[in-house]
């Protein structure tokens, strides 16, 4: 079994990383949820808002900087690859990927939580584990199973 390629620009989504899961929260267009090429659904999908804001953001633009909006939404529409079709695997893996990438410190505190949580968890396992109760436990289990051959 070969190690995993990269390129400079990062893993391809569904491919295989030390981690396991590569970040498939990725700038994309978004072909279902869009009107003419999908920019506008898909800034909307990466920054987690409305797909309307974004529109009415743009029609601002195009009112104001018509030829920069315009130039931008096209050159967008060259570039960004359509989203596939399956690149969360649940809502849950998407709405965890969606706050790792607009806010880290909450997925942080999120993640610090249950490490702590397991780690108490864990803590507790060992303190039983080593307590004289479990070693006692155990040496009579042990008697009973010999008493019963």
């Amino acid at each position: 079994m070969s190690a995993p390629r990269y390129s400079s620009q990062g893993p391809k989504p569904g491919a295989e990383t030390p981690f396991g899961s590569p970040n498939p929260h990725r700038l994309y267009r978004n072909r279902e949820a869009g009107r003419i090429f999908g920019v506008c659904a898909g800034i909307a999908d990466f920054i987690g808002v409305d797909p309307l804001v974004v529109r009415i953001g743009a029609v601002i633009g195009l009112v104001f900087f018509f030829m920069p909006t315009l130039g931008a939404y096209l050159l967008a529409a060259l570039v960004l690859p359509t989203r596939p079709a399956h690149l969360f695997g649940s809502r849950d893996e998407e709405e965890f990927w969606r706050t790792v990438a607009t806010k880290p410190d909450r997925t942080l505190a999120g993640l610090r939580h249950k490490f702590s949580d397991m780690e108490r968890r864990l803590q507790d396992l060992e303190a039983h584990v080593a307590s004289p109760e479990f070693t006692l436990d155990r040496a009579i289990r042990d008697l009973d199973r010999q008493g019963g051959r």
